[in-house]
């Protein structure tokens, strides 16, 4: 059987592991490269017409946008140690991250636009949101919300789901500009898995099955979500991180629910 075109496997051990643009996805919104850095290495760029989120997945960097030098940011070396570190950067900015230790730095992008600012995203800004219940468990660490108001399009989160828990779920999805009920966004996926030889389950699909998309994802590999609903499952004795980026043509997240699956939240 052949590899869903929605599952992207990490193209090296090193460097710039991930790259996925607009063009490569076939959608128009949400950028995502990850770069896996030993210490004393340097990633960096020209945002151009996007603004970027720079994600410290693990390990520290010292970071710098159009020469303004943050210092060394960061403190967790592992996803599953707690709220990361992030840096925004504007549209038509230049970007350098200096690694000092070992770092897995993810770049989340999106159409920018409007007048904001370079600033660092300390972990705590958003307090921890836990949702769910029984095996529909997972923690939330929102790094760019809606209502933070610090973006032009952006949305960034991260997710743990304990092992043997489903997330994104009950089944969801928000391709539709239906405001204010449904907001059209895009989406990726970025998974780890705790220990690391794991494996977990995404499945993508919509109400006409016209993409029906089931894939089992390990660690290190990308997700596309370019409509439909998503929901995810972990298997036993293995957690699950991932990091969603979002982005649309209205910087707000809506959802609908699977309607057949909505008495799991009763």
């Amino acid at each position: 059987m052949s590899k869903s075109p929605l599952l992207i496997r990490p193209t090296a051990t090193t460097g710039l592991v991930h790259d996925v643009t607009p063009a490569s996805a076939g959608w128009r919104h949400v950028g995502f490269a990850l770069h896996k850095l030993p210490a004393g290495e340097v990633a960096g760029g020209d945002s151009g017409e996007q603004e970027l989120c720079l994600v410290l997945v693990s390990g520290k960097a010292r970071i710098a946008v159009d020469g303004q030098d943050f210092g060394e940011i960061g403190e967790r070396m592992s996803p599953f140690e707690g709220a990361p570190h992030a840096v925004y950067v504007p549209k038509g900015s230049q970007w350098v991250a200096d690694a000092t230790t070992d770092l897995e730095l993810a770049v989340c992008a999106a159409p920018g636009g409007g007048d904001y600012k370079a600033h660092v995203i300390a972990p705590g800004r958003h307090p921890r949101i836990t949702r769910g219940k029984g095996a529909n468990v997972r923690h939330v660490y929102n790094i760019m919300p809606e209502n933070d108001g610090a973006a032009h399009s952006l949305l960034v989160v991260e997710v743990i789901t304990p092992q043997g828990n489903t997330s994104s779920y009950p089944p969801h999805k928000h391709d539709q500009d239906d405001l204010p009920l449904e907001s059209e966004l895009e989406e990726t996926y970025y998974h780890r898995l705790n220990p690391p030889q794991g494996f977990a389950f995404q499945r993508v699909y919509t109400d006409d099955r016209i993409l029906d998309e089931a894939m089992a994802v390990e660690d290190g590999d990308v997700t596309l979500v370019p409509r439909g609903y998503h929901p995810v499952a972990t298997t036993a004795g293995y957690d699950l991180y991932y990091l969603n980026v979002m982005a649309g043509p209205k910087r707000v997240w809506k959802f609908h629910n699977a309607a057949e699956h909505e008495w799991l939240l009763k």
